[in-house]
């Protein structure tokens, strides 16, 4: 259900997929999230000098590493960090935009006519939060993301949609963890046309960092209480559902206020539906 050939971070260097056999050169631009793999330490570039690249993780801790390491990792990936180009009398307004998800901005955009193979979300909210972040990509590609309202009848659904060679379908699941509910109905299915793959939040919400929602955790919810009404009701945001999802979405403006778990998983769909031939 999960490739190992993904980690937990999105690849925000502007390519996907290096051809195999070959190290890129990626300039360590401020945002970049990349992984020194000797410790392990994973986080977003803050710096970067003639003495080395710094790097902050999600709980704010920092450590500099020297470019002349053998090597990091970026969504798994092995590349080599840079120095970015020299700034000009325009200064970062020379760089290449990058989309929310930390991609390289496409000008002029005109979305693509919708591929047939598609990428399925649990709910609405999933649906909300992933087009906030990889819309832009989503459009450059031709993938459109629909909601399920659950996944209880995933493996009728699949059958329905018919997967096979250029019809492929990517399913982004809600606590998929060993043991669940969500992964025994996801062993279900075994196309090898589909790729089944999820976080480990029991809900979406989750995977918004606290931080970004001005928070200093989610809270824990007793058993017997719906998950968001109990967040709600403790966080002293009243009981609309719909109003508190919408201040989360709201404190969401980039790749760097979603959790890595989320993430990853998400740019594994995409690569999935779009790139790997069948």
């Amino acid at each position: 259900m999960r490739s190992k050939d993904y980690g937990d971070d999105v690849l925000s260097g502007g390519r996907r997929r290096p051809r195999e056999g070959t190290v890129p050169e990626i300039a360590a631009e401020t945002g970049l999230v990349a992984e020194d793999p000797d410790s392990g330490f994973c986080g977003a570039v803050v710096a970067c000098d003639r003495l080395g690249v710094t790097l902050e993780d999600r709980f704010g801790k920092r450590r500099v590493f020297p470019l002349t390491k053998a090597g990091f990792l970026i969504d798994g990936r092995p590349v080599t960090l840079v120095r970015p180009p020299a700034q000009g009398p325009g200064g970062a307004a020379g760089r290449p935009a990058r989309s929310a998800s930390g991609s390289i901005a496409v000008r002029g955009l005109r979305a693509r006519v919708a591929k047939e193979s598609r990428i399925y979300v649990e709910g609405v909210h999933d649906a909300e939060l992933v087009e906030k972040i990889w819309g832009h990509d989503l459009r450059v590609e031709g993938v459109v993301v629909e909601y399920l309202e659950g996944v209880d009848d995933l493996p009728a659904i699949v059958a329905e949609f018919e997967p096979g060679p250029g019809r492929r379908l990517g399913v982004l699941v809600d606590h998929l963890v060993e043991g669940s509910k969500e992964s025994r109905i996801a062993a279900r299915v075994t196309s090898p046309h589909v790729l089944v793959t999820g976080h480990p939040f029991i809900d979406v919400w989750e995977a918004v960092k606290p931080s970004a929602v001005g928070i200093p955790a989610w809270p824990r919810v007793p058993r017997g209480v719906p998950w968001k009404e109990g967040v709600l009701s403790a966080l002293g945001w009243g009981d609309d559902v719909r109003a508190g999802w919408e201040r989360i979405l709201g404190s969401v403006t980039s790749f760097t206020d979603l959790e890595p778990a989320l993430l990853g998983r998400v740019e594994e769909l995409i690569d999935f539906v779009t790139v790997h031939p069948d």
